[in-house]
């Protein structure tokens, strides 16, 4: 084993999952870079590491230098001094401040900072407000890095150590000590695996029930990710086992232990974690009360109503769509779904034209800021987010209108409410007065919500609450190819692949994931662009079925963001690439930033010198501290789950049997109902086959259905 010190003078490339990188390492004495690979998750450019390897030499990139362990050090020389001090890693410092600091101390420059902090008004242009600025961050860097070397040595990376130490402050060694676990319920970002690994290195047992109990809640948290609100008890007892090494015996015993102090809840041979179970007995409760109490909205001649509509509307209503208006003047509680181009958007005009001639007090609402807008725009009135329907106090995450606080309303008509999950559900019936009508709108042929649930779905399976199904394509709809090959699709049929050259759909076959991804990238950078005048940010947006892979998520946004946006010196932070002008999603609720996830923006602003970046989500621009950059990924490409509720002018969907655990006919008809404009299909006939064919949608486990039909049976009938 060799030993070499040096610093990162660039990072070349980081995998977010792994922390394996490539990096480009100045050793002073040389004159040349040397290549570094290995395990380093979150060093940054400037940092200074003794690395212990061997060297290797790579078939296509020569002489490499594999590290085996490192530990990272203060920089010993003019160089490092300033490539650290410009690295942003100390706030108010940037690149021309770290030359002058460095040209006025030298090799002493860290030192000046650490000891004598106020002899920084010596280097010209820093004033007081930036020397306090730059000495307290180096003071927390100095806190930072305690904590760093404590959870360094149990494999947590800088990044996460920052994390910690921004939730817990110079209380963090202590809280890791009394309880790692803790870290995968409190922080964004660490999971089990993490604090498991912390724990195990502080000497807690495997069988301890400290461990076993986290590692059980973890498991049901982690099944609510992928869309379940409970779980069969044999199957969590056996899964858990193999997750945590343990006896089924012990966990069953704890099972019972933490079903026995509330923290899980059973109903027959379900487990629920507590907030989805009083979640889901809320929604059915809820949903009685609205429903057996009087409504405030007087009561309309309904065949004189709809003339009147129509007349104002200058549109002529066909049967079904006749019945759906009626019933949402009559009901307390409907639902309204269809595909596109069934009419949902009129009927949500007539009902709301005619209630506001009894009301002034109605409300719209949507899931996301994208869906309420298209709200507004087919509507002409103003519709909220949910979150900002039920003023949301973005410090506690908690709802200001709930049961206590109701909203002002005789009615509210949601839309793209199959986007709505458990959790968000509850709060909304919770706020929605019992004397007022509620509408749902929705596609229930589309993906369910990317949260826990299956909450449309489950309250129309109840045949609890009057639904209103529309099948009929309308004659302007159905000369949209888009339109017709998403009912085709979502029929069984294969679409029609042999449009028109003016068509709106367009399969283009490709047979290999090489040849596909080389036909996407051309397509987004070139072709549509110039053909079609849209813009290639904008307007045009790639959806991907899977994450790995040639034409997986993480790839194809990497190369489109090479060919669409490229930067020699990208910022790398948790693994991730981000340049000024990059598309990014936000990948999780943030209450304090008002962004949720599955919001599109862009980089407007990245700024070293104090650790930040600005983003630009629909015009409003939301700053970021480096170590939140977690919670960002880019979006040249996105999955479907993410971008449902969303349309784009030109969607592009690659299509391979690669994908082939992911080919169903519910994903591919929520990806081709994305586009607006035009929908290009690139792939194989044989995937697009398999897609169609495949009726199978994993089963999301949850108790709303049976919660839903034994409360609205009991209480409806009293």
């Amino acid at each position: 084993m060799e030993t070499l010190v040096g610093y990162i003078e660039n990072i070349v490339f980081t995998e977010s999952e792994t922390g394996f990188t490539v990096a480009r390492f100045r050793i002073p004495s040389q004159k040349d870079l040397t290549t570094v690979v290995g395990n380093l998750p979150s060093v940054q450019p400037g940092e200074t590491l003794r690395c212990v390897g061997k060297w290797k030499s790579h078939p296509q990139h020569g002489r490499q230098f594999e590290i085996n362990s490192f530990e990272t050090q203060a920089p010993s020389d003019v160089l490092g001094i300033r490539k650290y001090l410009e690295s942003g890693m100390i706030k108010g410092i940037g690149p021309v401040y770290a030359e002058r600091i460095v040209k006025t101390f030298g090799v002493d420059s860290l030192k000046i900072i650490d000891e004598n902090p106020e002899k920084l008004c010596e280097v010209p242009g820093l004033g007081d407000k930036r020397i306090d600025k730059i000495t307290s961050c180096w003071q927390e860097q100095k806190a930072i890095r305690n904590v760093m070397v404590f959870l360094r040595g149990h494999g947590v990376s800088a990044a996460y150590a920052q994390k910690i130490y921004k939730a817990y402050g110079d209380n963090s060694i202590v809280k890791v000590r009394e309880n790692p676990y803790a870290l995968a319920k409190e922080i964004f970002g660490i999971g089990f695996k993490i604090a498991d690994g912390i724990a195990r290195g502080m000497g807690i047992d495997n069988i301890s029930p400290l461990r076993i109990d986290a590692g059980i809640e973890h498991f049901l948290w982690e099944l609510s990710n992928e869309g379940h609100t409970c779980f069969p008890e044999s199957d969590l007892t056996a899964q858990a086992a193999e997750l945590l090494q343990a006896p089924s015996d012990l966990i069953a015993e704890r099972i019972e232990a933490l079903v026995k102090n509330g923290t899980l809840m059973r109903n027959e041979d379900l487990i629920w974690v507590k907030p989805f179970y009083l979640a889901e007995l809320g929604i059915a409760r809820e949903l009685a009360r609205i429903m057996q109490s009087p409504c405030r909205l007087r009561d309309v001649h309904t065949e004189k109503a709809l003339e009147w509509a129509q007349q104002k509307l200058n549109i002529q209503l066909a049967e079904e769509q006749v019945e759906a208006v009626s019933q949402g003047l009559r009901k307390k509680a409907l639902i309204i779904t269809g595909g596109p181009g069934t009419g949902k958007s009129t009927i949500t005009k007539a009902i709301l034209r005619v209630s506001e001639k009894i009301s002034s007090n109605i409300l719209l609402a949507a899931p996301t800021g994208r869906a309420a807008k298209r709200m507004t725009e087919i509507t002409h009135k103003k519709a909220f987010t949910i979150h900002s329907l039920l003023e949301m106090d973005f410090g506690t995450g908690k709802f200001k209108r709930n049961k206590d606080n109701p909203l002002k309303c005789d009615l509210i008509l949601v839309d793209e409410s199959s986007m709505i999950d458990t959790l968000l559900m509850y709060n909304l019936l919770k706020a929605i007065p019992s004397e007022a009508r509620v509408i749902f709108i929705g596609d229930i042929d589309q993906l369910p919500s990317v949260g826990a649930g299956n909450v449309l779905k489950d309250m129309i399976a109840s045949q609890r609450l009057p639904v209103s199904c529309l099948k009929k394509i309308f004659r302007q709809a159905a000369h949209s190819k888009i339109i017709v090959n998403a009912h085709r699709v979502n029929q069984g049929q294969f679409p029609d692949t042999f449009p028109s050259p003016r068509s709106d759909f367009i399969f283009i076959e490709k047979e290999t994931p090489e040849e596909i991804l080389e036909t996407i990238v051309e397509h987004v950078s070139e072709s549509i662009p110039k053909k079609y005048r849209f813009h290639r940010f904008e307007e045009i947006q790639v959806l991907s079925p899977m994450k790995k892979g040639v034409i997986g998520g993480e790839n194809l946004n990497n190369v489109l963001q090479q060919k669409m946006n490229p930067n020699p010196n990208p910022l790398i932070r948790m693994g991730r690439s981000f340049h000024v002008n990059d598309k990014v999603m936000q990948i999780r609720n943030n209450y304090q930033k008002e962004v949720f996830n599955g919001d599109v923006g862009r980089i407007m602003e990245i700024d070293l010198s104090e650790q930040s970046m600005k983003v630009s989500f629909d015009g409003k621009l939301v700053p970021y501290e480096f170590h939140e950059l977690d919670e960002l990924v880019l979006a040249y490409a996105v999955s479907i789950h993410k971008y449902q509720g969303s349309e784009c002018p030109c969607i592009i969907i690659p299509i391979h049997t690669s994908h082939f655990k992911l080919l169903n006919r519910n994903l591919l008809y929520t990806g081709i109902t994305r586009g607006k404009k035009l929908v290009i299909l690139i792939g194989t006939k044989k995937a697009l086959a398999i897609a169609v064919r495949n009726e199978e949608v994993k089963k999301r486990h949850t108790g709303l259905k049976d919660r839903i039909e034994e409360i609205l049976q009991t209480e409806l009938n009293k």
